[in-house]
């Protein structure tokens, strides 16, 4: 067990790694760091100041160390937009999007496992074909369309919600159903798939011969062998909504780290693009690290 985490540990700095050279060059390269300092309205001699304050005149390898260095011991920079520690940013909105993202993987695991559980209990009936349906209507929906079409139908039309910002956690319901409702259909289709691999098991058939059925017998026997896979999506999913949410956050006027992102970009603030889109890989390598792990432990085959 110690040395499989060890090794997905090291997949997990290798990748990391690389993306954080990546990103920093493609970063760079895009985007001149003195003409977004001096402004748009900047002459050619103001901006060749502020490459040399600032130490953009310096090889990009050589940036990149110290960089890295930097973020090594804790020193995320200061952001060119807001002129304030990128860290002090990182730290006032993480909360937000922490939020979000725990609830709307509430509202996936909520809807998408009882809907997976039954359609694979009724196979190629209405149940399985609404369950399959919703599925299909999820996936195909945008979140930027259902996020304003809940806006006006349950904020406007019917103010049982607020409208946007993110105060309460009452603030997070529409948007939550919104990012929940993305990763509905892979998690749902997945639960069925595996449930009905499980239900043509030897165990499962001893299982029926003892008198459990329904869902009876898909709780004690067959959910636990079939959340195996639906785990890693889980890991998965939830990453993705942490660093995915910028159009349901803008959508909703939250001040998170989706909308953090989205303003950084439109600002050329460098800093902390870089540091964003390093804190969003390494959360969605460090979920998938820990949903391997989680099916090593409910699954002893795996760790051969």
């Amino acid at each position: 067990m110690l040395r499989f985490i060890m090794n997905r540990l090291l997949v997990v700095i290798a990748v990391a790694l690389t993306l954080s050279v990546v990103a920093f060059f493609l970063l760079n390269i895009a985007i001149d760091p003195a003409q977004a300092i001096a402004g748009e309205e900047a002459n050619f001699l103001e901006i060749e100041q502020v490459r040399e304050r600032y130490g953009f005149d310096r090889p990009i390898a050589v940036r990149y160390l110290e960089w890295f260095s930097g973020l090594l011991q804790g020193d995320f920079g200061t952001s060119y937009y807001w002129n304030k520690p990128v860290y002090q940013l990182i730290l006032e909105r993480i909360p937000e999007t922490l939020t979000l993202a725990l609830m709307s993987l509430s509202v996936t695991v909520l809807v998408a496992i009882p809907l997976g559980c039954a359609a694979a209990l009724k196979p190629n009936t209405m149940i399985d074909r609404f369950a399959l349906g919703i599925a299909v209507s999820a996936q195909a929906i945008p979140n930027f369309w259902l996020g304003l079409m809940l806006i006006i139908l349950l904020a406007v039309i019917y103010p049982i919600f607020p409208v946007s910002g993110d105060k309460t956690l009452y603030h997070f319901i529409l948007p939550s159903l919104v990012l929940g409702t993305s990763s509905v259909p892979p998690v749902m289709r997945l639960m069925r798939t595996g449930l009905l691999e499980v239900m043509n098991a030897d165990y499962i058939r001893t299982a029926r011969s003892k008198g459990y059925f329904g869902w009876k017998l898909l709780i004690r026997h067959s959910l636990r062998n079939a959340l195996l896979p639906v785990v890693s999506v889980l890991a998965v999913q939830l990453g993705h909504k942490f660093g995915g949410s910028v159009i349901t956050e803008s959508v909703f006027a939250i001040n998170g780290l989706g909308r953090l992102a989205l303003e950084s970009i439109l600002g050329a603030d460098i800093p902390t693009v870089q540091i964003l889109v390093f804190i969003f890989a390494f959360t969605f390598l460090a979920l998938n690290l820990f949903a391997d792990i989680l099916n090593v432990y409910l699954d002893p085959r795996l760790r051969k």
